[in-house]
């Protein structure tokens, strides 16, 4: 479907019915550029596709999102950093431009999630490689403007590992969460503690030695089985059964 270079590969799907004027492509690459620009500006592809963003060297992307001009935007870094903008603080850019600075990073620190924030009624899930993770009400990330350092969203450890993924979830969602393993957990977000950003979580996946979490997706209702199960997949039939929810008590730590 998409001729890819060497090293190259799909970051994100966007639906699309209309390249309507009122809309925007909004992205974010791992080393804290964002980029808006209109999304009227993708209406004429080419087969071999055709630039999104101008790359430094080294970079990539990592997210992108439709917006109207009403949203605020939130970086996740994988040492636990977020910051949290409105997206007009960025003006919209050509599809050649390189995009301006959304987050401030050290040395050897990367973005790895970008969150366009629907209400404030949504909570902020954030896991981390080693299986830990927690989710906190997204009132607590307060607006800052970008380019700065950003607060704490969870506490990076030896326990805990870099953080490999956030999403926005309500109490009524599922996710599902990946192993470098080739094991697929699906559980409730209610079964998930709430927490403060200054805090270290509790288990959401019991990893094997050797693997890590790679990465949590939320469940869109619509994707849903129809007799409501969960559902835990394995990749490999020899691998252990995993925990499909959270453990509390020893696991947690503030």
């Amino acid at each position: 479907m998409f001729p890819l270079i060497d090293g190259e590969k799909i970051t994100v799907v966007l639906p699309i019915k209309a390249f309507s004027d009122d809309q925007t492509v909004f992205m974010a690459t791992s080393r804290g550029t964002v980029k808006k620009t209109p999304l009227s500006d993708f209406s004429n592809p080419r087969k071999a596709g055709i630039i999104a963003v101008d790359l430094d060297e080294g970079d990539f992307l990592i997210g992108a999102e439709l917006t109207d001009g009403k949203h605020d935007v939130m970086l996740f870094s994988d040492s636990g950093k977020a910051v949290r903008f409105d997206e007009n603080d960025v003006r919209p850019m050509g599809r050649n431009a390189r995009g301006v600075r959304g987050m401030m990073l050290e040395d050897g620190q990367n973005v790895i999630a970008m969150l366009v924030s629907g209400d404030e009624s949504q909570t902020v899930l954030t896991a981390t490689q080693n299986g830990f993770g927690k989710r906190t009400p997204i009132t607590e990330y307060t607006r800052h403007g970008r380019g700065t350092k950003g607060m704490i969203a969870i506490q990076t450890s030896a326990r805990n590992g870099k953080v490999v993924g956030a999403v926005l979830a309500n109490a009524t969602d599922e996710i599902m969460l990946i192993t470098t393993g080739g094991v697929l957990v699906r559980t409730r977000v209610a079964e998930i503690r709430e927490m403060g950003r200054a805090t270290q979580g509790v288990t959401l996946i019991s990893v094997d030695d050797g693997s890590m979490l790679s990465g949590v997706r939320r469940v869109v209702e619509s994707d849903a089985d129809d007799d409501g199960e969960e559902i835990t997949d394995k990749a490999d039939s020899s691998a252990p059964d995993e925990s499909t929810g959270p453990t509390d008590g020893a696991d947690s730590a503030n």
